[in-house]
């Protein structure tokens, strides 16, 4: 059996991964955009703002541009390091080198100030724009594609440069057996096979290497397990403080969530 490492503030790599799951971003008196519930351990004095705070109005007004995904996120500043997971999907970074990335909402867990986000015309996902290193998660190791391409939208992750994909229906996958057999029985659902996304025109295309969902979680909800304080008091994952509320189905559901219903 090896032996573990055992890390300190001077180990830990700067703005680097740590393992294939956790990343460490270094704050040297600077601030960075962070998804709630992403960040797991911090060296040094780091502090966690919401956007909306007053002090941040003018970062906000410069790098935040999605009211939809604002309750989701904080602005994390000071000095020290910071240990970035995601329930140990891979996790990696990248470089933006005034470019144009859109990315699934979910996978984005944080990014500098020198990129602005921005809220995307495709339900779900979120578009970053500029130069600076954004830090994602993946269910499974993330593939780089290039256009012209038909991709599962369960294994989709984002795309950069390049036009917001259309959907694609297989008329002969619809109209044939099995497509009969689901209309009639309403087993099967949509799959990759009879539905797609489709993108043309020159760009990359990022996809995981699975075709599942990393599952949704509400940000910041503490599960409801023994000896967890703050745990959600016996409601399942996604319905937060409001179980009594049934959830909408997709990007409905976000919606409710943010929402507050």
């Amino acid at each position: 059996m090896s032996t573990p490492v055992i890390h300190d503030p001077h180990t830990l790599p700067s703005d680097d991964n740590v393992d294939p799951y956790t990343f460490c971003v270094e704050l040297k008196g600077s601030q960075w955009f962070l998804q709630k519930g992403k960040m797991i351990a911090y060296y040094g004095r780091i502090e966690f703002n919401g956007i909306g705070h007053g002090r941040l109005d003018r970062l906000v007004r410069t790098s935040f541009h999605s009211p939809l995904h604002a309750s989701d996120w904080v602005v994390a500043e000071g000095s020290g390091k910071m240990l970035l997971a995601d329930r140990a999907f891979d996790v990696n970074s990248y470089d933006l080198d005034e470019g144009n990335l859109t990315i699934r909402s979910g996978n984005l867990l944080a990014y500098q100030p020198s990129l602005a986000l921005k809220q995307s015309i495709v339900p779900g996902f979120v578009t970053l724009i500029g130069t600076g290193k954004f830090v994602a998660a993946s269910n499974g190791p993330v593939v780089f594609m290039e256009p012209p391409l038909r991709v599962d939208p369960q294994a989709l992750v984002g795309w950069a440069d390049c036009p917001s994909p259309c959907h694609h229906y297989d008329h002969g996958y619809m109209t044939g057996v099995m497509g009969g057999l689901r209309a009639l029985t309403g087993i099967g659902g949509a799959s990759g096979e009879e539905h797609q996304f489709e993108f043309v025109g020159a760009g990359t295309v990022l996809l995981q290497s699975t075709e599942l969902l990393m599952p949704e979680r509400d940000a910041g909800v503490t599960p409801a397990r023994p000896g967890v304080p703050g745990g959600a008091g016996g409601h399942g994952s996604g319905q937060g403080q409001h179980g009594s509320v049934p959830r909408l189905p997709g990007q409905l559901g976000d919606l409710q969530r943010r929402f507050g219903l």
